[in-house]
């Protein structure tokens, strides 16, 4: 297996993870009452960090076509790898959701995320807290100042406190893959277009505030330079 099969394969594996205990947890706790939004919030930002410790320095642990597309837009993601990587998260979302389905069944209403509120301000929470997820991972993978230590415990409590703040009003997703995945295989596609097109803008947005806020105080990877959240491989 080449080392751009081993990377793609790395995303597959992180999206399937992301996706089987995050939406995962929705579905449980739908069909269990074990536990609440806390409980689903936790879930997520816990397997975000897990992902990021695991595959960071195999495939930089996008497992998130926000953030693949983020990266490229700052020229620190090859546009060669920019399409395998999204179709890779996206393999990876529905065969997890497909997996759900058959353990749980149509519970939770697949895990799938809808807006609870109006579409404009749907749109501005994605976008907002994207944002935020994006300042944070390009606190922890571009700039040389932070330890790469930082980076699964930084991203994963961004994650978590997303999730817990915006689940009830819009899913909590941040991320198109994990969006694609359920409404992929319970058919619900409410709104969808709004889970790309947000976090997307968000993401691109956030990425080239931090450049402009950085500037040439801290030593930065070189342009095209292979960039994940754990910064270059």
């Amino acid at each position: 297996m080449t080392s751009s099969m081993k990377r793609y394969a790395a995303e597959l594996i992180g999206t399937f993870m992301l996706v089987a205990i995050g939406p995962g947890a929705v579905m449980v706790a739908a069909a269990t009452h074990a536990f609440g939004q806390t409980g689903i919030a936790l879930a997520f930002g816990v397997v975000v960090a897990l992902c990021v410790a695991s595959f960071g320095h195999l495939s930089g642990a996008h497992i998130n076509p926000a953030v693949t597309i983020g990266f490229w837009s700052i020229r620190r993601f090859p546009t060669r790898d920019v399409l395998p990587y999204i179709v890779a998260q996206c393999a990876g979302a529905i065969a997890a959701s497909a997996i759900l389905v058959w353990i749980l069944g149509p519970v939770g209403n697949f895990g799938a995320t809808v807006p609870a509120v109006s579409t404009a301000r749907a749109f501005v929470v994605e976008g907002g807290y994207t944002a935020i997820l994006g300042l944070v991972i390009m606190a922890v993978a571009t700039d040389a100042r932070t330890p790469a230590a930082v980076a699964p415990f930084a991203i994963g409590a961004t994650v978590f406190a997303g999730a817990l703040v915006t689940g009830p009003l819009t899913g909590g997703s941040f991320n198109p893959a994990r969006t694609l995945g359920p409404a992929a295989i319970g058919g619900v596609w409410a709104s969808h277009w709004l889970y790309w097109a947000a976090p997307v803008l968000g993401m691109v947005v956030a990425m080239r505030a931090y450049d402009v806020l950085r500037g040439a105080s801290a030593p930065s990877v070189p342009s095209g330079t292979i960039m994940g959240t754990e910064g270059s491989l």
